[in-house]
């Protein structure tokens, strides 16, 4: 069970720390929403990776091949979502500074559409399953007992969930000291942008 957990742990921070669109997607709605928002998507994040190694310890050895064509066409699907947003987040943000003097935007949806949202965007990554797969399969030899896969899934997700909370919590961090409308113009357009241009690098790499 000790090496079930250590295992999971290492895992749910190898596949959440680097940064990617997503990662930068829970920092910008802590930091131009609300802490509460940036919770709700660090969470869907987080099932969507506790899932994922769910799965894996489950079956991954056999889904990953099935998985692996069609990472290519979910990729792009993933980015072409993630440009969506983060237009729409850009023209808030401008619209916000010219109409209320650089006040954050207005939060049109429910913290449960944001992690539904966020949840939705990680699974379109299932490159995931493969990678836990890979950890699952090198670290055993055969299926073994329910309980440590269980206990691996479980690590995994804590893991995602303390490292995508730290992200929303350094969010809303940014959103306390840069109170000026120029200083949320400035963070809401860099955060976007940011996120635009790495959604735009997934669809070129996918």
């Amino acid at each position: 069970m000790t090496d079930a957990l250590l295992s999971g742990l290492l895992a749910g921070y190898g596949v959440a720390v680097p940064v990617g669109a997503i990662s930068v997607l829970v920092v910008t709605l802590a930091s131009r929403v609300s802490l509460g928002r940036g919770l709700a998507a660090a969470l869907g994040v987080a099932t969507a990776d506790g899932l994922y190694a769910l799965v894996a310890v489950l079956g991954g050895a056999a889904l990953a091949p099935v998985i692996a064509p069609a990472a290519g066409v979910l990729e792009i699907a993933a980015a072409g979502v993630l440009v969506l947003l983060a237009v729409h987040g850009l023209r808030a943000t401008v619209r916000a500074h010219r109409l209320e003097g650089g006040a954050p935007p207005p939060i049109a949806a429910s913290p449960w559409r944001t992690y539904a949202t966020l949840l939705g965007l990680t699974l379109l990554n299932p490159l995931t399953v493969v990678y836990f797969t890979a950890l699952v399969v090198g670290g055993r030899t055969g299926p073994g007992p329910p309980g440590p896969g269980l206990v691996f899934a479980l690590a995994a997700f804590a893991a995602s969930a303390g490292w995508q909370t730290l992200l929303a919590c350094g969010g809303a961090l940014l959103r306390r000291t840069l109170t000026g409308p120029r200083a949320r113009l400035l963070t809401g357009l860099a955060g976007n942008a940011v996120v635009l241009a790495l959604a735009l690098r997934l669809a070129l790499t996918a």
